[in-house]
C-alpha cells in the first residue's frame, strides 16, 4: 500500500513523496508550489459536514483541476463525492441512496469536463450491503483494474475489522479494482489485512495527533515524523480472517 500524506499548506509538499491535498487549499493560491506525486482532494468533508452541500459547482472544481493539472505529478483528482455517516445523513436530510445517487452524478459531469487529469470515483456507502449497491449503480462505469476511492471509513478508525469488512466485500465483488482509503488513521494503517486490500491510502491524523499533545498541529514535521512511524510499523495481522487477493 502507497501512502499520502494530508497536509494542510501546499509549501510543504516538497518534503514527503506522495501527498494529499485538498482543493480548499488551493483556490486562493496565486502560484505553484513544489511537488512530486500528488492527489487533489475534492474536500468533501468540510463541504458536506460544515454546509451540508458543495458550495462550488462541478465545473469550478474542474477549472481548478485544470489550473493544477500541470504543477508536479497530479496523478488523480477526487470526484465531489457524499459521505454517507448517519450524523452526515442529519445534516442533509437525505438518505445513503441519495447520496450514492448524488456522487455518481457528479462523477459523470466531472468525467463531461474533460480535466485531463484522472478523475478518482468514491464508492459511498455504511454497511458493507450498501457498498455492494453502489458497485451495482457505477455499472460499467468501473471498467476493469481501474483506481477507486473508499469513502465513509474516517470515522470508523476505531474498529479496523469495519472498515475490513467493507473492504472485503467490494474486493469479493471486484477483486481486479484498485482500493484507495480516505483518512485513515493509525490503528487501520497498522492492520497488514487493510494494507493488502488497499492499493493506497491517505492520512491527516497527524495533525490530530499533534494538537491532543500540545504541539503544533500544522507544522509538516509533524506530519513527517508520524508518517515515518506508520509506514515503519509490523503490521497486524487478524486471526481467522481471509483476505481476498487482489
Amino acid at each position: 500500500m502507497r501512502f499520502f500524506v494530508g497536509l494542510h499548506q501546499p509549501s510543504d509538499c516538497r518534503h514527503f513523496a506522495a501527498a494529499f491535498v485538498s482543493v480548499n487549499r488551493l483556490r486562493d493560491r496565486k502560484g505553484s508550489f513544489e511537488v512530486g506525486d500528488w492527489i487533489m482532494d475534492s474536500g468533501a468533508f468540510t463541504e458536506i459536514s460544515t454546509h451540508g452541500k458543495y458550495r462550488h459547482s462541478v465545473s469550478e472544481y474542474a477549472s481548478q483541476i485544470r489550473r493544477w493539472k500541470d504543477n508536479g505529478n497530479l496523478l488523480a483528482a477526487v470526484s465531489q463525492d457524499y459521505m454517507c455517516e448517519p450524523w452526515i445523513l442529519e445534516i442533509t436530510g437525505l438518505t445513503v441512496w441519495d447520496h450514492q445517487r448524488l456522487t455518481i452524478e457528479r462523477y459523470d459531469a466531472l468525467l463531461d469536463e474533460n480535466c485531463g487529469v484522472y478523475i478518482l470515483p468514491v464508492l459511498q456507502g455504511y454497511d458493507p450491503a450498501d457498498y455492494q449497491r453502489h458497485l451495482a449503480m457505477y455499472g460499467e462505469r468501473l471498467a476493469h483494474g481501474m483506481w477507486v476511492g473508499v469513502g465513509s471509513v474516517c470515522k470508523r478508525n476505531g474498529d479496523p475489522r469495519a472498515i475490513e469488512d467493507v473492504l472485503l466485500v467490494i474486493k469479493s465483488i471486484r477483486p481486479d479494482l484498485r482500493l484507495h482509503g480516505f483518512g485513515l488513521k493509525s490503528t487501520a494503517l497498522s492492520s497488514g489485512l487493510v494494507n493488502q486490500l488497499l492499493e493506497t491510502a491517505d492520512s491527516m491524523a497527524w495533525s490530530f495527533h499533534a494538537r491532543r499533545n500540545g504541539r503544533n498541529a500544522n507544522n509538516w514535521r509533524e506530519a513527517k515524523t508520524w508518517s515515518d512511524r506508520i509506514t515503519s510499523w509490523p503490521l497486524q495481522w487478524p486471526l481467522f480472517r481471509t483476505a481476498v487477493a487482489a
